[in-house]
């Protein structure tokens, strides 16, 4: 099986004042093309930097990271964000829709960003997926926390990524709600033959996936096929 993720010996840290923070210390870890991966570990232990690094959406200090087959650090700004807009979807906790925009445009914004002559069709046919063919023409504002969630759901799948990243994806909504999220985000998932890496907190989310990561202090302390 092809990997489609390959970090090693991955390093980051910031400046506080006069102090160096280590964020990340020499982290490894691979993924293979259609696995269900899940990064776990206690509030501040590196999660949500690791996955922005992993996206492109930062740089490291040291250490390499090939997504999709290209090495990050080689790659411009530009040629970053091109290989998030063709291999990646994202979802995030605070959902991050357009405020402005009704669900249908938000779910058809990344094709549209592809050049796609058939976003509004296909983002039909995902709102259908997630539940939401009803709702498309109503504003963010206008949906329950859960709806705005399916509606993000249905825009990550939207340019059929090759990887998907989900920093807390029910870290804001209530236990039966966020139940029903993950229903989706796998089943769509699982449709797709996309790849899945889970940040988060709940071990009972991190658990459905087939491999678990575990940090603490930014370092790797467990990595395992089975339940830590």
């Amino acid at each position: 099986m092809a990997k489609i993720l390959n970090v090693e010996h991955l390093k980051k840290s910031y400046s506080s004042g006069s102090k160096k923070l280590d964020i990340l210390i020499d982290i490894s870890f691979r993924v293979e093309q259609g696995e269900t991966f899940a990064i776990v570990g206690p509030s501040g232990s590196g999660k949500t930097t690791l996955l922005g690094l992993c996206a492109g959406l930062d740089k490291v200090d040291s250490g390499r990271i090939e997504l999709c087959g290209q090495l990050i650090k080689d790659l411009t700004e530009d040629e970053r964000a091109q290989l998030r807009n063709q291999n990646v979807g994202f979802i995030f906790q605070d959902f991050q829709l357009i405020s402005t925009l009704t669900a249908l445009e938000n779910v058809a914004v990344p094709l549209e960003l592809q050049g796609s002559k058939n976003a509004v069709n296909v983002a039909k046919e995902l709102l259908e997926k997630v539940g939401l063919a009803d709702r498309g023409h109503h504003y963010p504002s206008q949906l329950s926390g859960g709806e705005q969630q399916r509606v993000a759901l249905a825009r990550a799948f939207s340019n059929t990524p090759s990887i998907l990243f989900a920093d807390e994806p029910t870290g804001n909504l209530d236990a039966e709600t966020g139940e029903k999220v993950v229903e989706l985000l796998f089943n769509l998932n699982k449709e797709l033959g996309t790849t899945l890496i889970i940040v988060t907190h709940d071990m009972d989310l991190a658990k459905r996936t087939e491999r678990i990561l575990k940090l603490k202090g930014g370092r790797v302390v467990q990595e395992n096929s089975i339940a830590i």
